[in-house]
């Protein structure tokens, strides 16, 4: 397949994600009683922001463009290690892989090895040419290069075992959120989505807020009961219950709104059901600290990325910050 072929193949996958066609209803499904987190509104909404930001020619023409991609690289096999953390979360390496021109051999993530695989197959229906650009495999051996995300213990391992080679390797991050103390109901209802999409188990969830002194959270506590209809789901509830429990045991302060727990810790990550949160006094100092905190996947916020948009990166937003294009293109 030339860039050509390769871009409207592309495009054409966009509109089987747009389509209810049963095998793809059927495969959803599929994937939701396979991983429980997986829920169908969720599933949703990754093929939804893939399809909008990833999967449209004319971004697509843009995208390559901008790096020059041409039919002339050498093709070299990039083994691909995949997490599993919300819905079709490695969609975006497949991607960059499958337009440069390289191979690809994917090791899926447990829990997400169903949309992918099922995508491509139907990529091996429209143009059998695919199956000598992407196959699976439960082991990577005898590759050119690796892309590999996963925990900061597997980074360890991965280092290991593909550190020789040219590699990516990603490890765990996580976002936050800088408020004013200022914001409308609007605007706190989609820090919301930020937060609670994917049951706050992506890179790109927010997991901690800035506020300013004095905060009253209330009203985000308030907007925040939109997705109070997670109290039905029993992974997710048993988090709230426990981590509620360790704050009642230990005599600690949280606010909550029922179904998610504010509980005031410097540290970024927090646990599933939780949100952390801290107050700062000058947004200037606490935005330059963020800019050099390598936990940091994306800041929402004051000068940040707008609320509700934490979801949606483009074509051209690259997981850690390191352009996978320009790896691919290297090698």
């Amino acid at each position: 397949m030339n860039l050509a072929e390769r871009i409207d193949l592309m495009a054409e996958l966009g509109n089987y994600l747009r389509s209810n066609s049963l095998e793809w209803l059927m495969a959803k499904q599929k994937a939701f009683e396979k991983n429980p987190w997986f829920i169908p509104e969720f599933i949703q909404l990754a093929c939804t922001n893939i399809l909008t930001e990833y999967l449209q020619k004319d971004k697509l023409t843009e995208w390559v463009n901008f790096y020059h991609l041409d039919d002339n690289i050498q093709p070299k096999n990039v083994g691909v290690v995949m997490a599993g953390n919300i819905p079709l979360v490695g969609f975006h390496d497949f991607l960059c892989i499958f337009i440069s021109g390289h191979r690809q051999t994917i090791k899926p993530s447990s829990k997400d090895d169903v949309l992918l695989k099922h995508l491509v197959h139907k990529l091996y229906e429209w143009e059998p040419a695919c199956t000598k650009s992407v196959s699976f495999a439960d082991m990577l051996k005898g590759c050119d290069a690796y892309i590999a995300t996963g925990s900061n213990n597997a980074a360890r391992y991965f280092e290991y075992y593909f550190g020789k080679y040219p590699s990516v390797i990603r490890r765990n991050r996580t976002s936050v959120a800088v408020l004013q103390g200022n914001e409308g109901a609007d605007e706190l209802t989609s820090l919301g989505d930020d937060v609670h999409q994917y049951f706050g188990l992506g890179c790109r969830n927010v997991t901690k807020i800035f506020v300013p002194e004095g905060y009253d959270f209330i009203p985000l506590l308030t907007a925040f009961k939109k997705y109070s209809y997670f109290s039905d789901h029993n992974k997710y509830k048993s988090n709230y219950d426990y981590y509620l429990a360790l704050q009642i045991m230990n005599n600690l302060f949280y606010m909550t709104n029922g179904s998610i727990l504010l509980i005031e810790n410097e540290q970024p990550f927090s646990p599933i059901s939780q949100l952390h949160y801290q107050y700062y006094k000058d947004s200037e100092i606490l935005k330059q600290r963020l800019a050099i905190d390598n936990n940091i996947q994306c800041m929402a916020g004051i000068n940040g990325i707008a609320f509700g948009e934490t979801q949606k990166p483009s074509l051209f937003t690259y997981a850690d910050g390191i352009d996978t294009i320009q790896f691919l293109l290297a090698l």
